[in-house]
């Protein structure tokens, strides 16, 4: 039996997306698993903001496409690339057991994000970073930058830059954990929503390729990020909008913390929420109604008409 998996050309997604390939193939001996490489959209324009680009499914979207067409029997996403909606037709069938979530900020100077002087420049492509880092440091010089991880790291190495943000999930699965300067704490530092997550995305019903990856699923991990795409789907969330979002399974509870913020980071609207593990979809949604309460739909209103 052949397996056909859609995944981005880059380094990160062909480690993770390999890392699935080689466990399918342990698991099923019988069964040859070829990786099949799509451009996104995200992937050919890269002298943008992802915020200015728009749309959703930026790094999903031609994959998704690719899949209904039947190219592909299965796309493996970072999950913080997903849009909350989903092409009819298509499902996010597994979750393999999650990475580190948080933020790494790298730096050659400084080894934590605290002792960067006045006005020092930090590249970042997330619009949800920069905010962040806004509201904690208003002084600091917010550089957009876009590429791939090592891109990113030499724009540091060259002296542009004095410190960059990243996934701690993609250092650690490109064997570069090595480089993190510090980890920011979630509470202290929303990551984006299923950050550090892969998700499986198969054809409904398609009960033969759900057949061969069903033992890749975490159950923590997939009731977690369903939490957190619930708060996303409910706040009609993408990358033009600063929001993040973290859930934990502590026992029988789940535990969801969740922000909005302003583009220049002068307020961010976070609270936390806990409810129970068999109802991850209505903590995701009563929390993102919490925070529209509290005034994060306007935030989100203006933060769209300045990305049109």
């Amino acid at each position: 039996m052949k397996l056909k998996i859609g995944t981005r050309g880059s380094k990160l997604a062909l480690t993770q997306s390999g890392w699935i390939k080689d466990q399918i193939e342990q698991q099923h001996p019988d069964v040859q698993v070829e990786l099949v490489r799509i451009k996104t959209k995200g992937d050919k324009i890269l002298d943008s903001p992802l915020s200015k680009i728009g749309g959703k499914g930026l790094f999903v979207k031609e994959i998704e496409e690719a899949l209904i067409r039947r190219e592909v029997d299965l796309a493996v996403h970072s999950i913080k690339d997903v849009p909350g909606e989903l092409p009819d037709g298509l499902h996010l069938s597994v979750y393999p057991e999650r990475e580190d979530p948080s933020d790494a900020f790298l730096s050659l100077e400084y080894s934590i994000f605290s002792d960067l002087p006045n006005g020092a420049s930090v590249g970042t492509g997330s619009l949800r970073r920069s905010s962040q880092l806004l509201n904690m440091r208003p002084d600091l010089d917010i550089v957009a930058i876009r590429g791939n991880v090592d891109t990113r790291i030499k724009r540091m190495e060259s002296g542009e830059l004095q410190g960059i943000i990243l996934a701690a999930s993609g250092l650690n699965r490109l064997g570069l954990s090595r480089r993190i300067s510090q980890l920011l704490p979630v509470e202290e530092f929303m990551p984006a929503i299923g950050q550090g997550s892969l998700g499986l995305e198969i054809r409904e019903n398609d009960e033969a390729v759900y057949s061969l990856i069903s033992f890749l699923n975490h159950e923590p991990t997939q009731i977690a990020v369903r939490a957190e795409r619930a708060f996303l789907k409910r706040l009609e969330g993408g990358c033009q909008v600063p929001i993040g979002g973290h859930a934990v399974l502590e026992g029988e509870t789940i535990r969801l913390c969740g922000m909005v913020a302003e583009l220049d980071g002068s307020m961010i609207i976070r609270d936390e929420l806990k409810g129970e593990k068999q109802s991850p979809e209505i903590l995701g949604i009563t929390l993102a109604q919490q925070l529209l309460d509290a005034g994060a739909g306007e935030i989100l209103a203006r933060a769209y008409g300045s990305s049109r």
